[in-house]
Formats: C-alpha cells, sequence, structure tokens
C-alpha cells in the first residue's frame, strides 16, 4: 500500500486505538510493533471493503506479508545502523521524488508534529502554499507507487540535506514557538538535539551533521534562560548566563571541532561566540558579523541578512545596523515577518527616535501570533 494519506490515517486510527486499550489493558512489551500490527489489520479490513477486492488484497498481502525477510548480510552497516525509529521514518519520508521543499513540508507536518502555520513560518511562505505542497507530495507519492523503505548508501547520502533541514526546523519551532501561551516548546527541542546526536554518530563523516549537533547543543544550553520564573521572554542581554548550560556547551564546543564550513557550521561557530562571552558585553558582534557575512554568502536569504544586520549594528552601531534593515523593508518574504519590526524598534529606539519605535513594535506585535512575544513587544510599544 503505496498512499501516504491512507498510510498517515491508518497510523492515526491505530493509535487512537492504542489510546482506547492501553489504560485497561496495558502497555504491550512491543508498542511499535502492536501498533503496526493494528495498523495492518486496517488496512487489510479496509481493502476487502473495496470493490477491487481480490487484486487490492493480493497486494497487500505482497507489500504486507508475504515479502522475503532481507539478507542481513545485504543490511550489515546500511538501513540497519539506524536505531532511531523517527531517524528512519524521517529518511524514509524525505524522497528524491519530491522537491527538496516539498519532502521536508511533509515530513515536518507527518512526523515533526509542526501544523501548517508553523511549517508556513518556517519557510517564509503563505499557509495555504504550505498546504498545497504537502496535499502534492502525498499525491505524488501515492502516484509513483513510492515503497516505504529506510535508505542507504548513495541514496541517504542524497536525502541527508533533507533530513538535517528537517531536524533543524523541529528545533527552531521548539526553540520559539510559532503561536499559543509559551515561547519555548522543550520537547521539541529535546527530540531535534536526540536526532542531531544520533545523526552524529550515524554519520561521524559527515562535517555538516556536526555543524547542526553543534548548533543545536550550544542553542539548547540557553533555554533554560530564555524565560523568566512565569514565561516571559528574557531578552538576550538581559539572560542569568549562569543559567546556560555548562554540560551542552562543551558538547556543542567538541562537536564543533568535527564540523566544516557549511551553513550549520558557521550557525554553530555564531552560537559559539555568544557561549564563549561571560558578560553580554563580552561578545564578540565583529566576529559574528563577520560569520553572518560568510553564511549570507554561502545560503543567502533575508532571514541572515536580517540577522547580521543586528550583528553590525552592534558592532558598529545602529545606524549602520538599521540601513541594512531599511534595505530589506520591501523584502517580500519579510513582509508578516514580525521581526523585521521588531528589529527595527529596537534599532530605533537605541537612536533615541522613540516615537517610531513605538509604531514599530506595536506592528510586530500584531504580527506575532506568539502571546508570550506579543506581551513584550506591546509592554515595549507602550513604554
Amino acid at each position: 500500500m503505496r498512499d501516504v494519506g491512507l498510510a498517515e490515517e491508518l497510523a492515526q486510527d491505530a493509535l487512537v486505538t492504542a489510546l482506547e486499550r492501553w489504560p485497561e489493558s496495558g502497555v504491550p512489551d512491543n508498542p511499535g510493533a502492536w501498533l503496526m500490527a493494528t495498523a495492518k489489520r486496517r488496512a487489510i479490513d479496509l481493502v476487502r471493503r473495496k470493490e477491487t477486492y481480490a487484486r487490492k488484497l493480493a497486494e497487500v498481502g505482497r507489500g504486507l506479508e508475504d515479502v522475503s525477510p532481507p539478507d542481513p548480510a545485504d543490511l550489515a552497516g546500511t538501513a540497519e545502523d539506524i536505531d532511531d525509529d523517527l531517524l528512519r521514518l524521517i529518511f524514509t519520508a524525505c524522497h528524491p521524488v519530491l522537491s527538496t521543499r516539498a519532502r521536508v513540508a511533509l515530513t515536518l507536518r507527518l512526523l515533526g508534529g509542526l501544523t501548517t502555520e508553523e511549517i508556513a513560518r518556517a519557510f517564509l511562505v503563505p499557509e495555504p502554499t504550505v498546504a498545497q505542497r504537502i496535499v502534492r507530495a502525498k499525491r505524488t507519492l501515492a502516484k509513483a507507487e513510492v515503497p516505504f523503505e529506510v535508505p542507504y548508501g548513495d541514496d541517504r547520502t542524497a536525502r541527508l540535506s533533507s533530513v538535517l533541514e528537517v531536524i533543524y526546523l523541529i528545533f527552531n519551532e521548539g526553540y520559539s514557538a510559532t503561536t499559543g501561551d509559551d515561547l519555548v516548546r522543550p520537547a521539541l527541542c529535546e527530540d531535534a538535539l536526540r536526532l542531531a546526536r544520533v545523526l552524529a554518530g550515524l554519520l561521524p563523516q559527515e562535517p555538516e551533521v556536526h555543524g547542526l549537533a553543534a548548533l543545536l547543543e550550544f542553542q539548547s544550553s540557553r533555554i533554560a534562560a530564555r524565560t523568566g520564573p512565569d514565561g516571559a521572554p528574557v531578552l538576550l542581554a538581559d539572560q542569568n548566563r549562569t543559567r546556560w548550560s555548562g554540560l551542552l556547551i562543551r558538547r556543542g564546543v567538541d562537536a564543533l571541532q568535527r564540523a566544516g564550513h557549511g551553513p550549520y557550521s558557521l550557525q554553530a561557530a555564531i552560537a559559539a561566540c555568544h557561549a564563549r562571552a561571560i558578560r553580554y558585553e563580552d561578545t564578540d558582534w565583529t566576529a559574528i558579523a563577520a560569520l553572518y557575512g560568510r553564511l549570507m554568502a554561502l545560503a543567502p536569504s533575508p532571514v541572515v541578512e536580517l540577522n547580521r544586520a543586528v550583528a553590525v549594528a552592534m558592532a558598529e552601531g545602529p545606524a549602520a545596523g538599521l540601513k541594512l534593515v531599511e534595505a530589506l523593508a520591501e523584502e517580500p518574504a519579510l513582509k508578516d515577518y514580525h521581526l523585521l519590526p521588531s528589529v527595527r524598534g529596537d534599532l530605533l529606539e537605541r537612536l533615541g527616535r522613540y516615537e517610531e519605535a513605538r509604531v514599530e513594535f506595536a506592528r510586530a506585535a500584531a504580527l506575532t501570533r506568539n502571546a508570550r512575544e506579543r506581551a513584550l513587544l506591546l509592554e515595549r510599544s507602550s513604554g
């Protein structure tokens, strides 16, 4: 059965059944196998109800029951060395028959647990665009009758960049939630960090894997300090750095030593600059601005340029940063991106242009869908 939409429905049906039965019967010794068996039975029952019963039942039988087990020798050191269930599924879903954007969007929706709204923010595109990508991706996989199997060898390598992007975007949503009453969703960050660590162990020869792992280690080290006791956001300049995790910073440093010079490695190097600063005032903003310049040359995007503007403002003064921000004002991808007016408001405030700054903070508050960010921005707009 090679229909990802139907597979998604069957998986959800199996989960509902588990939620109904397990509280009474107890969790089985092998929950994954139980869910798979339940989903398989649902699939067979569904096919039996179809008018094309005989042909489809034979297909299901071949696809789910009668496939000969693979030769262990063929799998040694390849597909079977992915010991993490979720990581196996992510590699499986990132199939090259789909465009990079489509496979990442589909994987984030099916396996990352992100909504179309959250995925849209990650890509800086409208929600309908993401929804269409996901629908088309499901149809493409079904039409091509793509088998859901774990890739290995060159096929796995071809999917690696998409897998890295999925893990990165899952972490980003956890680090700064698109919607809701919480600024941070720690469970998403933990899942992404775990996947990055597993991937680094699986592919120790891939520098960008270590770059991503280093980045997530450094970013995770700061999570506890990003919110106050009441859950309100704490700006980087005001964070209590004694709450930063020394263990995670050391893990980040170790991973960075094995990283390369790609986009994730450069972002990890930027995060390392923050981690090395004992005080906010000690931050090497000149180095950070230079690293963002390298990142912009390697993987240009309006968000990277916005971040570079912040670093330039810290290194050379708010006027220099504001000049870069103004150049982004007409960037279509940033039209509804709340951090653009937020950054502009901060720079205007530092320049003493307080009324203009308040307008920008109010505009940013209207654009964000996170309650914590909105409260902070409204407070700054009225200050």
